[in-house]
C-alpha cells in the first residue's frame, strides 16, 4: 500500500474531487487553508492581502497497482494551467491499525 499526499491549489477542488470519485478513491483525510510556496516556480499561496490564493491539501492510502494512474491524472491536472499548482507525494505504508 502507498500514502500519496496531493498539495493543489483551491482552485482544482472539482477536478481533484472528481478524480477521486472517478478513480473510486473513496478514503481520504483533507486539509483546507494550507499555506505553502513551490519550490520551483511556484508564488506563496498564503492566504493574505499580498498572495491571496490558498491550498488544500489531501491524503489517500491506496494499493500499489493505483499510484501510476493517479499520478498520471495529477500531472494531466497540472497539465491543464502548471500557474495554479498541484503536485502529489508518494510514501511507502509498512502498517495500518
Amino acid at each position: 500500500m502507498k500514502a500519496i499526499m496531493i498539495i493543489y491549489n483551491q482552485a482544482h477542488t472539482e477536478r481533484v474531487e472528481y478524480l477521486l470519485d472517478k478513480m473510486k478513491i473513496k478514503g481520504y483525510t483533507l486539509w483546507e487553508n494550507v499555506q505553502g510556496r513551490g519550490s520551483n516556480t511556484g508564488v506563496p499561496h498564503l492566504g493574505t492581502h499580498a498572495w491571496p490564493e490558498i491550498n488544500k491539501s489531501l491524503l489517500t492510502i491506496v494499493d500499489d497497482n493505483i499510484v501510476d494512474n493517479l499520478l498520471a491524472n495529477v500531472k494531466k491536472i497540472d497539465s491543464i494551467n502548471e500557474e495554479v499548482g498541484i503536485r502529489a507525494f508518494v510514501w511507502d505504508v509498512l502498517k495500518t491499525v
